[in-house]
């Protein structure tokens, strides 16, 4: 049975927020990950204005966008591909697509929708996993490639049959720029947004000064190697330590080369960036996992108001920028 917006505002709202002095936590499931919120509001029923709008938000905008929602518009365009049917999109699904567009051309074409048709052919989560072939690979690259997505004013269409989208890579940070904008909006200024530890601060944290956050390292997720000190800014990790497989001793990542139709093989293993958006600092990890080092710490430089830091097997690589967030010896 497809999920319902009632059925999943149930699941958040089954979590009940704690109050720490003036600030106001709350941590709950969606989008298949765990969110928090923490926050202070003008008044208590600020607060629980806020809480009722986010929550109704993002149940509202995961039935719509998810993949994994047979009713979602992503899983509708799945379905169709190819047909030649149109789908009327919203405004808000005209305004993620146009960021496709912008973040598509601006990574040189790495950062691509229509991976989810690389996902669905390699789909890491069978046991035991089937490696592609090369002509299964080859395959796939004639159909991957965001021109497949056909769009006219308030609608759009796949092209190809068979060519997957998958907004996974843009709709978590995107959700987190929204609900920040919420609070904003309703003059909540001391906010942390965190969706699967994918954020955007604003103002200060209940101890007062920047939000401090523990940077974490790849070869042991439940510990910091470091730490940045930040406020007005978001903060995005993508990596391949949390999502693989492993097969005949080699590891394949959850990131997946729109270029190759495989899982990244760059050689790193993370990549965190500082951003003033949350949908910038998300595509901007994602595809410097993909280049590599070098193009990865380019991208960093090029991008105005961005810092990156990348590990990689070379060793720990930061921009100039970075450098100023840090903090060191985080416990």
């Amino acid at each position: 049975m497809a999920l319902t917006v009632t059925a999943l505002l149930a699941r958040m709202t089954a979590c009940a927020p704690q109050h720490h002095g003036d600030y106001t936590r709350l941590t709950f499931p969606a989008m298949g990950t765990q969110n928090t919120l923490l926050f202070r509001a003008p008044s208590a029923v600020t607060a629980r204005e806020f809480l009722a709008e986010a929550l109704r938000w993002l149940a509202d905008f995961e039935v719509r966008f998810s993949r994994f929602i047979p009713t979602s518009l992503v899983s509708r365009l799945n379905a169709g591909a190819g047909n030649g049917a149109w789908l009327e999109l919203d405004a808000e699904a005209q305004e993620l697509f146009a960021l496709c567009d912008w973040f598509h051309w601006k990574t040189g074409g790495v950062f691509d929708p229509t991976v989810g048709t690389a996902e669905q052919l390699w789909n890491l989560r069978q046991q035991p996993l089937h490696v592609p072939s090369h002509d299964e690979i080859m395959a796939l690259l004639t159909r991957i490639g965001w021109h497949n997505v056909e769009r006219a004013k308030g609608r759009a269409r796949l092209t190809r049959a068979g060519l997957a989208l998958d907004l996974g890579g843009i709709g978590k940070e995107y959700a987190v720029d929204h609900v920040f904008a919420l609070a904003q909006r309703r003059g909540i200024r001391d906010v942390l947004v965190d969706f699967g530890r994918d954020l955007r601060v604003g103002g200060s944290p209940p101890e007062g000064g920047d939000w401090r956050l523990g940077l974490e390292h790849p070869a042991q997720p439940d510990a910091c190697w470091g730490g940045v000190a930040l406020t007005d800014a978001a903060l995005c990790c993508s990596g391949d330590y949390r999502r693989y497989v492993e097969v005949a001793g080699r590891h394949y990542a959850h990131l997946m080369d729109p270029r190759t139709g495989r899982p990244a093989q760059s050689g790193v293993h993370a990549a965190w960036s500082i951003a003033p958006t949350c949908t910038e600092a998300g595509i901007l990890t994602t595809v410097a996992c993909i280049l590599g080092v070098a193009e990865g710490s380019k991208l960093f430089e090029q991008t105005p108001g961005a810092a990156g830091c990348i590990w990689a097997d070379q060793g720990l690589f930061q921009t100039r920028r970075f450098q100023k967030y840090e903090i060191k010896n985080v416990a």
